[in-house]
């Protein structure tokens, strides 16, 4: 039986975190995104995030740019469609270049309704094989060093057993060496958002004394052939994020020797059904696999968290609780971390739902759209 997409509604959101969030990308202080909720024949609602953030800084993609693709372009198309497969809307714009954080909104508003209609958690429709996820936290730039250690300590007592630092020039190695001094045993990564260069190739080779998990996109995006040269000249891991936005991208990191691991992001590869095609070529090319985020709200906090149990994923994952970033998120309960682990909801589809009234306050209606 079909899923026949009967309406579409897309909103705005502007959500205020915690605490800035910095990177050498720049701060952020609110995270913008979408929210897109497709309604079948059933009545069955399904929900997907695009990530994009409201500038183009951490790839093209931007959110004034994705709504206007989705709402002009997509939307019009979904509604009336008929679906044996969320797989068939990957077939379906095939031809439409780019804008992968609007697909994976579409791409993951039908996994949420194809495992509804299977009466499966979204996490078994998938092919997970986890009742929970190993969670991992992302911390941001610090003032400095003892500020960094400080937040680590804060982490460690959390329960997280892997922590991402992010660096750029001039808060790199001090800060790690800090916090390595601090925490001998911790599984300890630095994230540089491309903020290096391949002739910083001898300070990024003192790093090898940390003994970090890896290195994660220490150059920009589409510098494969350097980051290759980088990972030869070093003994840490390189793992790539912005660089791997396709299959075909994953495939030349191979090729090339470009790096060993991969951050796997739904909203960069334009959804779930991309995500696992990624990860089982990871597999059978025996790269590492984790699942990274987007400072996103719960709903694609939770189409992350199912694809964190699929084989293949081998390292903690950036899946730490919605109070993390958020006072209040916009799913209901919201996300919680148990011990070091993030438990998989167990209800149908995403498992979560929207917490209407918040949502309220934090959302804005860009359109509407119903079968004619």
């Amino acid at each position: 039986m079909e899923l026949q997409i009967v309406q579409a509604r897309l909103w705005a959101l502007k959500m205020p975190l915690l605490h800035p969030f910095a990177s050498s990308e720049g701060t952020v202080a609110t995270k913008d995104a979408l929210l897109l909720e497709l309604t079948d024949q059933s009545g069955r609602r399904g929900f997907g995030e695009c990530s994009a953030f409201a500038t183009p800084f951490y790839t093209a993609e931007f959110q004034a740019g994705a709504a206007a693709f989705l709402q002009h372009l997509v939307l019009p198309r979904v509604v009336g469609h008929g679906y044996h497969h969320p797989d068939d809307f990957d077939q379906q714009v095939a031809n439409w270049q780019g804008n992968q954080m609007a697909k994976a909104a579409v791409n993951c508003a039908l996994w949420d309704l194809y495992a509804q209609r299977q009466n499966q958690p979204l996490a078994k429709a998938l092919g997970g094989e986890r009742a929970a996820a190993e969670a991992g936290i992302s911390l941001g730039i610090q003032a400095s060093p003892a500020a960094l250690v400080e937040k680590v300590a804060q982490a460690v007592a959390a329960g997280y057993r892997r922590v991402k630092v992010k660096i750029k020039p001039g808060h790199d190695l001090a800060d790690l060496r800090a916090v390595r001094a601090a925490f001998p045993t911790l599984m300890l990564m630095a994230d540089a958002n491309s903020a290096y260069q391949l002739t910083d190739a001898a300070h990024l080779r003192q790093l090898d004394e940390l003994r970090l998990t890896m290195l994660e996109q220490p150059l920009a995006p589409g510098d494969l052939i350097e980051h290759a040269a980088l990972q030869a000249q070093l003994q840490t891991p390189l793992c790539l994020d912005e660089s791997i936005t396709t299959l075909a991208d994953a495939q030349a990191m191979v090729q090339l020797q470009a790096g060993k691991v991969i951050n796997l992001k739904v909203a960069r590869v334009g959804g779930l059904s991309a995500a696992k095609q990624i990860l089982a070529f990871a597999q059978q090319a025996h790269l590492d696999c984790w699942v990274g985020g987007m400072l996103d709200s719960g709903v694609a906090r939770a189409a992350s968290l199912a694809l964190a149990t699929l084989p293949g994923i081998t390292l903690p994952n950036d899946l730490s609780a919605s109070t993390r970033f958020y006072a209040t998120d916009i799913i209901d309960p919201p996300l919680t971390l148990q011990g070091s682990q993030m438990l998989v909801p167990a209800a149908a589809g995403l498992g979560v739902e929207i917490n209407w009234p918040y949502f309220a306050q934090v959302a804005t209606l860009l359109g509407d759209f119903t079968m004619n």
